[in-house]
């Protein structure tokens, strides 16, 4: 019978830089280990609701210059609580049981880590952002 623990972390991408090594915090490792690969998995899901958060603002984001773009994401990311309620809720939807135990000691620290790195995420592919044209078709 197949356990949602081993197909939570079999659907995982493997992220070779990520590594992990006793040295580190806890928190590093469980961003290496754990929230990098959701982030990673989660990726075109979280395009879409960036793309769906910019419609909802009346796409005032595709007015702006690039640098302004990437402001425009780390603020939103940064201050719009309820957008960052639910990129979390993303993320920690796909954690293991034991996971959770882990992040529940600490959620706070791992929390500003998980919303870098979709800040991060995001800004990195930011022309997937870009304003669709519906002409073409």
């Amino acid at each position: 019978m197949e356990n949602r623990e081993s197909n939570l972390l079999a659907m995982r991408p493997k992220i070779l830089q990520a590594r992990v090594t006793e040295n580190m915090t806890i928190d590093e490792q469980f961003q290496n280990k754990t929230i990098r690969p959701i982030v990673k998995l989660q990726n075109d899901l979280f395009i879409e609701v960036f793309k769906n958060y910019i419609r909802k603002r009346k796409n005032t984001f595709y007015n702006l210059t690039l640098e302004k773009k990437l402001l425009y994401i780390e603020n939103t990311i940064h201050k719009d609580m309820k957008l960052r309620n639910s990129l979390k809720g993303m993320i920690i939807g796909q954690f293991t049981v034991d996971e959770y135990l882990i992040y529940i000691k600490n959620s706070s620290a791992l929390n500003k880590r998980m919303m870098g790195i979709v800040k991060d995420r995001l800004q990195n592919n930011i022309q997937l952002l870009e304003q669709p044209n519906y002409n073409l078709i």
